[in-house]
């Protein structure tokens, strides 16, 4: 199966709250999830009761929508989280914020996830002032996450991407350098620092049966 290529807003729709998957348009009265309530497909919501198997269902691809990735890769993350130690889901959960990718969206060097992949695999992004082109990649402990640029200049896309950070709240997690336009990972991401609102104990019992 090839990475979801349909409108994001379907997503959103599916599951019947913002994943916030398209950036500052999610705040916008243009965001689907406001104009149009319904799911995909039904003209008129139906009302019944979902099964418990419906409800874990849900949940997984909220998580893997909101984070962008596939299903294969996600059941991945879950085999890594079973062999860790400490609680499952809140294993699976700092794996996933730990992408490269995410981490770059949490410093609001860009608008979306989306938006962080396609810059870290075009070569834009730093650590530790190395290139990483690899939106998995999970960032450490210490690490520093900053632009790829020319001599000391920042590319042009890369100045209007981050004028006015942050646009959003920086998780405690990471701390941003507004002035060198840089992060640094001050520690690993807690379950309660992650505002996604995922319910990781029933991502937990959907692969546990």
């Amino acid at each position: 199966m090839g990475r979801y290529t349909d409108p994001k807003c379907r997503q959103c729709r599916r599951i019947g709250e913002k994943l916030f998957l398209k950036g500052e348009r999610c705040f916008t009265p243009k965001c689907a999830v406001d104009r149009r309530k319904n799911p995909p497909g039904e003209a008129v919501p139906r009302r019944r009761r979902s099964s418990d198997w419906a409800i874990q269902l849900r949940e997984k691809q909220r998580a893997r929508w909101t984070y962008g990735v596939l299903e294969r890769q996600f059941h991945k993350y879950y085999e890594m989280a079973q062999e860790q130690t400490g609680a499952t889901g809140d294993t699976l959960l700092q794996l996933l914020e730990r992408r490269l990718d995410n981490a770059v969206y949490r410093l609001s060097f860009v608008d979306s996830r989306a938006q962080g992949r396609q810059i870290v695999g075009h070569g834009h992004i730093t650590v530790n002032d190395r290139v990483v082109n690899i939106p998995s990649y999970h960032v450490a402990l210490g690490d520093t996450i900053g632009w790829k640029t020319t001599g000391d200049t920042l590319p042009q896309f890369a100045q209007d991407l981050t004028d006015s950070i942050p646009r959003r709240p920086v998780p405690p997690w990471l701390k941003l350098d507004v002035q060198n336009l840089t992060g640094q990972v001050d520690s690993l991401p807690e379950p309660t620092e992650i505002d996604t609102g995922i319910d990781v104990r029933m991502i937990v019992e959907f692969y546990s049966k």
